[in-house]
């Protein structure tokens, strides 16, 4: 591990491969958006359902599932560009399927959760792969840093335009920009990304990685830290009621829901430019205590302008999620950094999912989205607590397997 100040941008964006993978990646996330707000378009106009519409949306998850439940571990059995290549191939395929005029809802669906899980493996790879191109712990978390920042305005830029892009140019010229962005990110990975051999055993057991990361203690303090996440999310899940309880009526829900990435992009640079690699690990306790204690403070019943302050200061906290996505990436052992990534990205996921699902069911229970909020943070405190301890007492500890 290096202790020296952050390194500069330029040290990232020196990487030819990263660059390669950086603008493959931003690209296909800027077309996957459209996808989305297509499909849900799509899928209202001809059914009338907001129920169908809202289970499109719900079909994004499905890459960190699958991952989770195996297709990640292609990542470590087969070499990681072809695998990063293929996967980009095939969803440029399926997605270009669907931009046939007339498709069936039935095949729309079929199609896109197909593009979805060929995701997966894909999405394991280009982790996997951005840990190996770095050989320095300093630039390779800034190299993330970087990504969570893009990844982010690439999704409020999507999702912010998407709607008016595809009612301009309808539903089946948005589906084939997506399906070309994801045909340029395979030809760029392929012609940019230096091919390496697999890095795992073909041969080894199928879900091995699950007992290798349960196995270690740091492990699974760094997977514990990324569930927090899971109730720093529940006001995302409410904004609508919020912005009720706050009377100021819908126009104010898209304000509330930005709110959170953006704070977590500013969150992202500050961490970046000022605070090493070794500070970073050090704090992830504290840090993974901050936005709860944001969400906390919704017991003081704020107006409309604190409440977006509070919900900016826990997304701009909340980025410590990316130290901690970084450290274990760079934690597990090469061989199994497929697999591993794809539990990882699995248990954030539910964690999310879990979150919003339950804050929902709270919020109806009691009437109130402050009370909610304000609970969820209180109860993540309590979590964060023992969490942190755990966290004090194992992160400095030498990893048992360093990156191969």
């Amino acid at each position: 591990m290096t202790t020296r100040a952050t390194p500069r941008l330029r040290a990232v964006l020196a990487n030819h491969e990263f660059r390669a993978l950086w603008f493959a990646e931003t690209q296909s996330m800027l077309g996957d958006q459209l996808t989305i707000v297509a499909l849900a378009i799509l899928t209202f106009d001809r059914t009338g359902s907001p129920l169908l519409s809202a289970v499109v949306y719900s079909l994004t998850f499905l890459p960190a599932l699958a991952g989770g439940l195996g297709l990640a571990q292609l990542a470590d059995r087969f070499p990681r560009r072809a695998v990063l290549v293929t996967g980009s191939f095939a969803q440029a395929v399926l997605i270009g399927l669907m931009a046939l005029p007339g498709m069936p809802m039935g095949w729309l669906f079929a199609l896109f959760v197909l593009a979805r899980l060929a995701n997966a493996p894909g999405n394991a790879a280009q982790n996997a792969l951005g840990r190996e191109v770095f050989a320095d712990d300093d630039v390779y978390l800034q190299s993330q840093d970087l990504r969570g920042i893009t990844n982010n305005t690439a999704m409020l830029a999507g999702l912010a335009a998407g709607g008016l892009l595809v009612t301009t140019i309808g539903t089946s010229w948005a589906l084939a920009i997506d399906a070309l962005t994801f045909l340029v990110a395979a030809v760029a990975v392929r012609l940019l990304v230096l091919r390496r051999p697999a890095a795992g055993d073909g041969g080894a057991p199928w879900f091995g990685a699950v007992r290798q990361v349960f196995g270690d203690e740091r492990l699974r303090v760094l997977l514990y830290l990324s569930w927090l996440v899971g109730l720093a999310v529940i006001p995302e899940g409410l904004a609508a009621p919020l912005a009720a309880q706050l009377g100021v009526g819908d126009q104010a829900v898209g304000w509330l829901l930005a709110a959170d990435p953006l704070g977590f992009v500013a969150g992202t640079f500050l961490l970046s430019r000022f605070v090493t690699t070794e500070h970073r690990r050090k704090l992830l306790g504290v840090l993974a205590a901050l936005p709860l204690a944001a969400l906390a403070a919704f017991a003081l019943r704020p107006n409309l302008v604190l409440a977006l302050v509070l919900l900016a200061l826990a997304g701009a906290t909340g980025a410590y999620v990316i130290t901690v996505s970084a450290t274990f990436i760079t934690w597990v052992p090469n061989d199994i950094r497929g697999s591993a990534g794809g539990l990882y990205r699995t248990g954030l996921r539910v964690a999310q999912g879990v979150g919003v699902g339950v804050g929902g069911l709270v919020a109806q229970a009691v009437g109130s989205a402050y009370t909610t909020i304000a609970l969820a943070g209180a109860v993540g405190l309590l979590l964060a607590v023992p969490v942190a301890f755990a966290w004090r007492r194992v992160g400095g500890t030498e990893p048992r397997h360093w990156p191969s």
